[in-house]
């Protein structure tokens, strides 16, 4: 029994590792638009 634990907790580990890595190197989110960010243009927001 402890061993099955072991292997579903090292199982559990690794998959939030690879989950981590594929969002943070591999996985791109769609970028915002512009309309709510300051831009290059002086629109006095900073």
């Amino acid at each position: 029994m402890n061993e099955l634990l072991q292997n579903i907790l090292v199982f559990l580990a690794i998959s939030a590792s690879m989950v981590y890595l594929v969002r943070k190197f591999i996985w791109k989110p769609k970028k915002k638009s512009a309309s709510g960010s300051c831009g290059t243009d002086d629109c006095g927001c900073h």
